[in-house]
């Protein structure tokens, strides 16, 4: 129990770390303080707790499909506000003040969203330990590593990305930002198809003789990238147009606010 716990817990706090890195690394460089990531872990704490203890709930929603389709839609939110937060922060990287505001609560959501996802699912994982106390020991001692690791992970993530300068910096935020995001529409595909709500289709490929979902890598890569072994036509077409989407709206509105002046980069 102790491995698995620490590889599912391990899982969850990397989704949520990565993003918060990234989006921390960004709002360092263009000098706003971090206290609107105080309010984001507060709102998807508390969103989490509320969520996770109605599971039930809403898990009958839907015929029965209710946790698939409600996670689907915080993963839908997340991409949405990311797409948002690429178009903003690319203009207030090039010098272009005007939307400052909006890029703040954008990035207060989707932080709080991706917790409230996150958080939740590691809570109803613990929450079926609490009456099984000669395990529960072992689960907590793995939860505390996985989210140590986790944690740990996100900040080589966000010391990285200070530490890089000009359109390099640039480039691999966004490329980061694309990546996230394409994970995050490819996991709301997938749960739509559990849900029935979308059609399951054959499998593209099958990559499980390389690397298995279940295994340590797996699970990394699935947290990072959105990994699935055996992705569907429609679950590959969706992630390669999420990620297009992404990083095309991000240079489109770099290139329409760029101004004869010296553009702000990541670099100063």
């Amino acid at each position: 129990m102790l491995l698995s716990s620490v590889i599912i817990v391990l899982r969850e706090v990397l989704e949520a770390a990565l993003l918060i890195s990234l989006l921390l690394a960004f709002s360092t460089r263009i000098g706003v303080r971090g206290a609107w990531l105080m309010v984001s872990l507060a709102a998807g704490a508390a969103g989490a707790v509320l969520y996770g203890f109605n599971i039930d709930i809403v898990s009958d929603w839907f015929d029965g499909v209710g946790q698939e389709v409600v996670n689907a839609v915080l993963q839908v939110a997340i991409y949405l506000n990311l797409c948002l937060i690429a178009v903003l922060g690319a203009r207030v990287l090039q010098g272009e003040g005007s939307g400052g505001a909006l890029l703040m609560v954008a990035m207060v959501f989707t932080v709080a969203t991706a917790i409230i996802r996150e958080g939740s699912e590691i809570l109803v994982y613990f929450s079926g330990f609490f009456a099984l106390p000669e395990q529960l020991l072992s689960v907590t001692v793995g939860g505390v590593i996985g989210a140590g690791i986790g944690a740990s992970a996100g900040g080589v993530f966000y010391y990285a990305l200070l530490s890089m300068r000009g359109k390099l910096a640039w480039s691999a935020g966004l490329s980061l930002l694309a990546l996230v995001s394409g994970g995050m529409a490819m996991q709301a595909t997938q749960l739509l198809i559990q849900a029935d709500w979308l059609p399951a289709g054959y499998p593209v490929w099958n990559s499980s003789w390389l690397v298995e979902e279940s295994s340590v890598t797996g699970q990394l890569l699935y947290a990072l990238l959105g990994y699935e072994a055996a992705p569907t036509g429609l679950q590959v077409a969706i992630y390669l147009g999420a990620v297009s989407l992404i990083v095309a709206l991000a240079l489109a509105s770099a290139l329409l606010t760029r101004s004869p002046a010296q553009a702000r980069q990541w670099a100063v």
